[in-house]
């Protein structure tokens, strides 16, 4: 049986702007390991590596999510919220946890104010959106 029920597209703006933000600082940031590598190996450690891989990967999954949420797909939308909550809160965590360099947990603390903008908004947009599945 076909599903007849109204594809709303939401107004994500504010989402693709927040989430266009993220993606550069994550390409900032692996860019800043690469050049503190050869500069000052101490500022970039193996834990900041692999935080930033991390962040890197989900650099390129929540955009594509977004994509389709704009498209009206409401699965999406609920991917891109739960997406932002979870950088949101591994991005405080690991922000206090001091194997980080303090340039990078300076940056987790933007993430992660960047992430809860996201998730607030998205979850507007899903609460008041009438998506198809």
């Amino acid at each position: 049986m076909a599903n007849n029920a109204a594809r709303v597209v939401p107004d994500l703006r504010g989402v693709s702007t927040l989430v266009a933000a993220y993606v550069a600082i994550t390409v900032a940031t692996l860019v800043v390991l690469a050049v503190l590598s050869g500069a000052a190996p101490t500022l970039a450690t193996g834990e900041a590596w692999g935080h930033a891989v991390i962040v890197g990967v989900f650099a390129v999954a929540l955009p594509l999510r977004l994509r389709a949420a704009r498209r009206g797909a409401r699965r999406a939308l609920t991917a891109v919220v739960v997406i932002a909550s979870v950088l949101a809160l591994v991005n405080v965590v690991e922000a206090l946890l001091p194997a980080f360099p303090g340039w990078m947990r300076g940056e987790m603390v933007v993430v992660a104010a960047l992430m809860v903008g996201v998730g607030v908004l998205a979850g507007r947009a899903r609460a008041r959106g009438t998506l198809g599945a």
